[in-house]
């Protein structure tokens, strides 16, 4: 039973980021698939807010469950978010002055807190 639910969580794992890769090569298409039209900023909004904040609700659940290794490791992966975000600020005419201070900080910060826990 056990093995069955790790496989089907593992294949979810999978398919979620194969979801988030459509976003960034087909946006248009992968909006309108998820339910809303690729113009509409409110939901596009609404999206990234949930999204958010699931991303800290998820780190604090590892923590919790698993301690403090875990969670850095977790805060490690999870900082691909702020880099990936430093990116599209840059590559999509954002100022880079947002893009570094904010995004890139948040990256750096996430990484060495989490390998100060990781390996500490």
């Amino acid at each position: 039973m056990h093995l069955t639910a790790l496989v089907i969580a593992v294949a979810a794992c999978v398919a979620i980021i194969v979801l988030g890769t459509r976003f960034l090569f087909t946006p248009q298409r992968a909006t309108r698939d998820f339910g809303v039209a690729a113009d509409n900023l409110r939901a596009l909004t609404a999206i990234k807010g949930v999204r958010d904040i699931t991303s800290g609700v998820v780190l604090l659940v590892v923590w919790a469950a698993a301690g403090p290794k875990p969670f850095g490791w977790a805060l490690v992966a999870a900082a691909l978010t702020p880099a990936a975000d430093a990116i599209i600020v840059h590559t999509n005419c954002g100022k880079l002055t947002t893009a570094l201070p904010i995004h890139a900080l948040t990256a750096a910060v996430l990484v060495a807190a989490g390998l100060t826990l990781a390996l500490g």
